[in-house]
């Protein structure tokens, strides 16, 4: 099954009117025909079954047929991640994040930071292409490229667990010990030279935990997996 993105589109809707470019893709790419069957979601929960009405490449209309709500994830997980020196690497992430089950993210500048310039319009897509991989109804949040010192300053009114994960050898808990099932989750993940002591220290102040995701030391966008995977097998059993 193929599903496709239509942000604009309410719960309401009887007409869908897709972009020229998933037109494109519908007519030339996948070859659909009048009277087909698609699927569609707006990334805010909601999964729509509709027919093909009209296609071309640049104008592609249906007719809905059905609407219908999907559950969210049972658990709140917004990442905040130092973006890596190869892009290639943090874009990986980021698909993969979404793939498995996210809600929100941040890409943070921190005094370690090699890379302090990201494309949001491509991140954004990479995030769109996932979820329809995915057959997610439910698109993560990209937030806007933060400084890691303002971002723990705006973490204050924040009601879940908040974490940092980090290399250094002090007193670190697992993150399988923090989170339980239904919780709200923040977790902060540093550039390839780590966040640095003040960095961490601020984080601790605003009662950030310190974690550890293993004994080995893992790259930026693994740490940023594994931490998914945990929280999501605590939530799935």
């Amino acid at each position: 099954m193929n599903l496709f993105y239509v942000a604009s589109l309410e719960a309401h809707a009887k007409t869908i009117q897709f972009d020229k470019d998933e037109s494109r893709h519908i007519a030339k790419v996948l070859r659909f025909k009048e009277g087909d069957p698609i699927y569609i979601t707006n990334g805010k929960g909601w999964f729509f079954k509709g027919t093909i009405d009209k296609i071309s490449q640049k104008h592609c209309i249906a007719t809905v047929q059905s609407a219908e709500e999907k559950k969210p994830l049972p658990y709140g997980l917004h990442l905040a991640v130092a973006p890596t020196k190869n892009s290639d690497r943090f874009e990986w992430f980021l698909e993969k994040a979404t793939e498995i089950g996210i809600n929100s993210i941040t890409p943070i500048i921190c005094e370690h930071s090699e890379r302090k310039i990201i494309k949001p319009d491509r991140l954004e897509k990479i995030i769109e292409s996932a979820m329809k991989q995915s057959l997610s109804c439910y698109k993560p949040l990209l937030h806007p490229v933060t400084l890691v010192q303002e971002f723990i300053a705006g973490s204050a009114n924040f009601r879940g667990t908040k974490t940092i994960a980090h290399c250094m050898d002090t007193p670190r808990k697992r993150i399988k010990d923090l989170v339980s099932v239904g919780n709200e989750i923040l977790l902060m993940v540093g550039p390839e030279g780590d966040f640095s002591t003040n960095e961490i220290q601020s984080a601790v102040q605003k009662g950030f935990q310190p974690i550890t995701l293993g004994d080995r030391r893992l790259r930026t966008e693994t740490a940023a997996i594994v931490a998914c995977c945990e929280v999501a097998f605590v939530n799935f059993p």
